[in-house]
């Protein structure tokens, strides 16, 4: 019970620190400001060379989540977070408009250091977009998706395993991390940030599947989408 009871500590002050800014900001100002630094990672995994295979991947992806930093610490236990973007391809090529998501993970092992990365997963196909939207879990058994990860300056397992229905590419910003990959971690949609980028009621079935709402604030990011 102590171990739990430190580690519910460890993540609200991890978490908690990570999110200083957001906690400043209005879920519109915070929204917009979130497309914006999405399209910017976008940009910077496009010119990165540790990160080549990145824009193989894009042309053929059926939807992609941008998290443009998702802040990771641990000494034994260990926690990581961070917001981000989905956005998903429409029925004529072009890409739609972005859902907000969060992105958690806790862990316990043998774990040392802080990082802040920047993370962009593809997402490979119709099954995998629909579970995500459909089922707040756990990336893998919970929501039936299979993930491989490709890393720039951290720890990674690189595959090409085309039967994979995620491949997360994530790049360090800053920090160091040693220990093992969190894995499992959970995606949770921000309706807050939802309604207030589009309108009140807007769910990320309704944004990202039905294609029922716009808004140009977010035409940066899917200009950039549409450079692959």
């Amino acid at each position: 019970m102590n171990r739990l009871v430190v580690l519910a500590v460890f993540l609200i002050g991890i978490l908690g620190l990570s999110a200083c800014q957001e906690m400043r900001e209005t879920p519109g100002e915070g929204s917009v400001r979130l497309v914006d630094w999405s399209a910017d990672t976008v940009e910077n995994f496009a010119r990165l060379p540790e990160l080549k295979e990145f824009a193989k991947y894009i042309p053929e992806a059926r939807a992609v989540m941008v998290l443009p930093a998702v802040v990771k610490a641990g000494f034994f236990l260990g926690a990581e977070g961070g917001n981000g973007v989905l956005i998903a391809r429409r029925a004529d090529g072009g890409w739609g408009y972005p859902a907000f998501y969060t992105l958690g993970a806790a862990s316990i092992g043998i774990q040392f250091g802080v990082q802040d990365t920047e993370t962009v997963l593809v997402i490979r196909n119709d099954g995998a977009l629909n579970s995500i939207i459909k089922n707040q879990g756990k990336l893998g058994a919970d929501i039936g998706v299979t993930a491989g990860f490709y890393g720039a300056g951290m720890e990674a397992s690189t595959t090409t395993n085309l039967r994979l229905d995620v491949l997360a590419f994530t790049n360090a910003k800053v920090g160091v991390f040693a220990g093992a990959s969190l894995e499992g971690a959970v995606l949770a949609r921000r309706r807050d940030m939802n309604e207030a980028f589009y309108a009140k009621g807007a769910t990320p079935e309704k944004i990202v599947l039905e294609g029922f709402y716009r808004n140009p604030k977010a035409d940066r990011l899917r200009s950039v989408l549409g450079r692959f």
